[in-house]
């Protein structure tokens, strides 16, 4: 049972989330004034600021099973250095094929210098916008591991959320080790947000 005090913090991001994406509506003139008090209301009242993603791979072991898991994602009212940390498990569009997503860890953001291990190629600087991203697994060499180390740097903008639960079997679950802060910033998501027997509903292993 979510505490006052998870409620308040709660509705406080719920509050954000709305009022970002109407607000970027509302630039965009896609909604009047009128019609963005109504989004606001609407979705501070009625929405969730988290969805269910299944994904499997051995890429993200042990955060993730191997087989099928069903992960409570956190949407992110905007994606970038406010909202998403070096260390956070982030579900990404796949560079290659866009109608499908990965789950991969941040390792480096905008500004960071990449040095490779393999002395012929060149250092560079992560610019702006710019994230990298890699798995989980440390038993799979990194040519057998589709992260940046094969596919580059990913724009910010193709990460869709944070992950912040995962559901591997029915009996083998549990929150999603992040940044500290994304951490710390996710409890009151998880208080209020997390239903364990809906994500059992919806895994498919």
């Amino acid at each position: 049972m979510a505490y006052i005090s998870n409620w308040v913090r709660y509705m406080a991001h719920k509050l954000e989330y709305s009022l970002t994406l109407s607000l970027k509506n509302h630039t965009k003139e896609k909604i009047n004034d009128r019609e963005l008090v109504g989004v606001v209301l609407k979705n501070l009242l009625y929405g969730r600021i988290t969805y269910l993603h299944s994904g499997k791979g051995q890429e993200m072991t042990p955060t993730m099973g191997a087989h099928d898991n069903t992960l409570l994602v956190r949407k992110l009212p905007v994606v970038d250095t406010r909202y998403v940390f070096i260390g956070d498990a982030v579900v990404l569009k796949d560079p290659n094929e866009t109608n499908k997503y990965l789950v991969r860890r941040v390792a480096a953001l905008e500004g960071s210098e990449m040095v490779s291990s393999d002395e012929k190629e060149e250092p560079f600087v992560l610019e702006k916008d710019q994230c990298w991203v890699v798995a989980e697994n440390k038993e799979m060499k990194s040519k057998e591991a589709y992260d940046s180390r094969t596919f580059g740097p990913v724009s910010m903008a193709d990460i869709v959320g944070r992950a912040i639960y995962c559901l591997r079997t029915a009996v083998d679950h549990g929150p999603v080790s992040n940044s500290e802060f994304a951490m710390e910033e996710d409890s009151p998501l998880l208080a209020v947000e997390l239903d364990v027997d809906e994500m059992a509903k919806d895994h498919k292993a």
